[in-house]
């Protein structure tokens, strides 16, 4: 249905992609794999018509094709469900999904009512349980990620490329979308799929294509493969999984969160967070579990000062500290890597330098102005430190890979010199290399006396390298385990909401 010669894109300083190939078929879901950097979202961009200016050529039902947008891919019939997520915040779920297309009344203005009536229809289709006159902003990452596939679905495309579709979703949620994904094949609509989640590959892809450094090295069928072996492909040596030996015991207190609650912003009376208790020691890992809305990130905010209406006590030290600003909590040796390193964790802008040095102005600041020289040998030592692939200090962060943003938000927080890491699915939309650098930082940080709370979707990520696992449901604790007694079993049962056994 598709096929792509020869792709090459080249960026300032950077040739992203180089004579790239691959074809796509009807019917059949394509994966396409490769590490954070390798051109996976570089090739999507150019295929949806986001990226028009390429050298190469783009058949489309044997025809060749030059998109000059978005609009002109999505016309001929190809949708992108974009990894980073492609909303207007302050516009509703309806007027996103519709957003440049419209439905119009006999009297030329816009048909709302016809509009509602289909994005609910997706909506129940994808099993999201929203208001579809919702403003995106007050949606929570998973659920704006499905909003962003409900658009995908409302045309007719012929080709539906989905860059990183469950990066933000739980395991429910992924369901639903396998079976649409299901329904798309049957009614012969070519798919690529991208996704750092391997297992997810080999349940529904047919074919494979792998990227390294910008070129198409392979591709092949799914059939007869093996995850290390697809490993090996994409990084072009083999990679050894990183899990933790032992559990540390926990030792003296760094935290303690005391009866902590959290009014709800608009409804009266109601809490997001309420009466929840834990500890972090020094040099402990604690994981934090839950499924979509249990209050994960709420809690992490919370304990950041990010929000009003906080009930409770949060000690650092044994010693009761009042954090109701950011700037109180760095002061308190706090740091918070956020879920959306795009929208909360970065400056796209900026170049990597001034994205670096943000939380450390003060330290970076000689007789009234910023000492270029430590600023340089500060963002050196950690490009060094965490392997951030990048051409010069100078690149803008907003033309890195997902992984290498990430990096830099870590990076960033860790310049700080906390004594406490708050991290929030610091590994999502991040291939597996990255994954394991990024855990072994994440222990050593640990065996360096920092205390960690780290919020995943992913068990295995969990079990791998925590040394306690915290349960969350409905804005309340529902369980504590030691991981040697953990499984995934009862994690996800504790992670169920009562009102859903109910049910």
């Amino acid at each position: 249905m598709l096929v792509a010669k020869n792709i090459t894109k080249r960026f300032p300083g950077v040739l992203a992609l180089q004579d790239v190939c691959m074809s796509l078929e009807g019917g059949k879901v394509t994966a396409l794999i490769g590490e954070n950097g390798a051109g996976k979202s570089t090739l999507m961009k150019i295929l949806s018509g986001v990226y028009p200016d390429f050298e190469g050529e783009i058949l489309f039902k044997g025809e060749p094709v030059r998109f000059t947008g978005p609009a002109d891919a999505q016309r001929r019939g190809i949708a992108i469900i974009h990894q980073e997520l492609n909303l207007i915040p302050y516009l509703s779920v309806t007027e996103n999904i519709f957003l440049g297309r419209e439905l119009i009344t006999q009297y030329g203005t816009v048909d709302k009512k016809r509009m509602r009536k289909r994005t609910q229809e997706l909506l129940d289709r994808l099993k999201l349980h929203v208001n579809p006159e919702a403003l995106v902003v007050k949606l929570k990452v998973g659920q704006q990620q499905i909003v962003e596939i409900a658009k995908a679905l409302l045309t007719d495309a012929e080709v539906i490329i989905m860059d990183e579709p469950t990066s933000a979703i739980t395991g429910s949620e992924v369901e639903v979308l396998f079976d649409i994904i299901d329904d798309l094949k049957n009614e012969g609509k070519a798919i690529v799929y991208v996704s750092h989640k391997l297992d997810e590959l080999f349940r529904i892809a047919d074919h494979y294509v792998v990227l390294r450094d910008g070129k198409s090295v392979e591709s092949g069928s799914m059939e007869g493969i093996c995850q290390d072996v697809l490993i090996q492909k994409m990084v072009g040596r083999k990679i050894e999984v990183i899990r933790k030996k032992s559990a540390n015991q926990c030792a003296e207190p760094i935290l303690q969160v005391k009866n902590l609650s959290l009014k709800h912003p608009v409804r009266t009376g109601e809490k997001l967070l309420k009466d929840i208790s834990f500890q972090v020691g020094k040099g402990e890992i604690v994981g934090l579990f839950g499924l979509m809305g249990a209050g994960r990130t709420e809690l992490l905010e919370t304990i950041f000062g990010l929000h009003k209406g906080v009930e409770g006590a949060v000690l650092m030290d044994g010693q009761v500290v009042q954090i109701d600003s950011v700037a109180k909590a760095i002061q308190a040796g706090l740091a918070l890597v956020p879920e959306d390193r795009k929208k909360d964790g970065l400056v796209l802008g900026l170049n990597v330098q001034t994205n670096l040095c943000l939380t450390t102005l003060e330290d970076m600041e000689e007789f009234g102005t910023l000492n270029t020289k430590k600023q340089e040998d500060l963002t050196t030592r950690y490009i060094s430190d965490l392997k951030i692939k990048t051409s010069s200090q100078q690149q803008l962060a907003g033309n890195l890979s997902g992984g290498n943003q990430q990096k830099i938000v870590l990076a960033k927080w860790l310049a700080t010199k906390p004594r406490l890491l708050l991290l929030d699915e610091p590994t999502r939309g991040i291939d597996i290399n990255a994954k394991t650098e990024i855990y072994k930082l994440i222990m050593q940080l640990a065996d360096d006396g920092l205390g960690i709370v780290m919020v995943s979707s992913e068990l295995p990520e969990i079990l791998a390298i925590s040394d306690r696992v915290l349960v969350m449901a409905e804005g309340v604790l529902t369980a504590e385990f030691s991981v040697n007694d953990a499984t995934e079993d009862s994690i996800l049962k504790a992670a169920i909401p009562k009102s859903v056994y109910a049910a």
